[in-house]
């Protein structure tokens, strides 16, 4: 995964952060904040009050514990304008320039990189490392097609893009990953390389 760094290389720097909660598709939240970085440990201090303490977790970059203990993934879906935190319950954007920001991604759209002008949908889609037990939010576009089939391409939690194929007879995934796919109720739970696991909702690949 590409590792991006805030400007002039600081410990600490001002940026604007945006939040949106799980699953919702307009920011609650967008405000002065400071990012800080020392050691791979991280804190977001908003200007709500809100203070994110984060802990580098395991060998793979991106993959950090907050003070709760929940899982949080790294992204960097907003290329040079900043970072993608995936909290359990909410994503937090940070841009390094406000202005830079509402030229390269959509202040509306917690599902960048992916829009409806080249999906048929777009979603968040419930997401974890299998050595946490605590979902986060992993964006993704939806091609669908007939027969209730589709074509789901996600970022996953550790920043890596790739698509799930749902077909009528079999469910796979691109770039050699091995899935093992199993339908609970109206939700498909999705096994990746046995490292990950992804949650479908039915109504994301048949819409209506």
């Amino acid at each position: 995964m590409l590792t991006i760094v805030p400007p002039a290389l600081a410990d600490s720097v001002a940026a604007r952060c945006d939040i949106y909660s799980a699953g919702e598709d307009h920011s609650d939240n967008s405000g002065p904040c400071r990012f800080s970085q020392r050691q791979g440990y991280i804190t977001i201090s908003r200007a709500d009050g809100v203070v994110h303490r984060l802990e580098p977790v395991g060998d793979a970059p991106g993959n950090f514990r907050d003070a709760q203990g929940g899982a949080v993934y790294r992204q960097s879906g907003l290329g040079s304008a900043g970072l993608i935190f995936r909290f359990p319950h909410e994503s937090v954007y940070v841009y390094w320039d406000a202005g830079e920001a509402d030229q390269v991604a959509d202040a509306n759209n917690p599902t960048e990189p992916y829009t409806t002008a080249d999906y048929d949908a777009t979603t968040l889609l419930p997401c974890r490392t299998l050595d946490s037990d605590d979902m986060a939010s992993c964006p993704a576009g939806i091609l669908r097609m007939e027969g209730g089939q589709a074509s789901i391409v996600v970022t996953s939690p550790g920043g890596e893009e790739f698509t799930f194929n749902f077909m009528a007879d079999y469910v796979n995934a691109t770039k050699g990953r091995q899935v093992d796919a199993q339908l609970y109720g109206d939700t498909w739970h999705v096994i990746v390389d046995g490292a990950e696991e992804y949650r479908v909702p039915l109504a994301a690949i048949e819409g209506g």
